[in-house]
């Protein structure tokens, strides 16, 4: 059998950095991808929880917005005034106009 002369290629310590700086690049760039969509969800649902609560607020806000509207009314007024016996004298009204 003939035995074939292999020359043994020698990288430099500078070949060597470059391939070692691209192994990291190819590892990095999924891991950085995956990491970001991750973050990107976790971001979202904490957007989607806090519409929800917001949705709630704006509820709660309305509820009690219409109860002091029931509250507020004249009729209410009235009959509050009765029960504590105040009665209704519209001599004594006086009323304020804003310049």
């Amino acid at each position: 059998m003939k035995k074939t002369n292999r020359k043994k290629v020698k990288m430099l310590k500078g070949e060597q950095f470059l391939y070692l700086i691209l192994l990291i690049i190819l590892v990095a760039i999924p891991i950085l991808k995956v990491y970001s969509q991750a973050k990107l969800s976790e971001t979202n649902i904490e957007v989607e929880q806090l519409s929800v609560k917001i949705e709630r607020q704006e509820s709660i806000n309305e509820s009690v917005s219409m109860k002091i509207n029931e509250l507020v009314s004249l009729d209410k007024i009235q009959n509050v005034a009765n029960e504590i016996g105040l009665s209704y004298n519209n001599d004594n009204i006086k009323v304020i106009k804003e310049n």
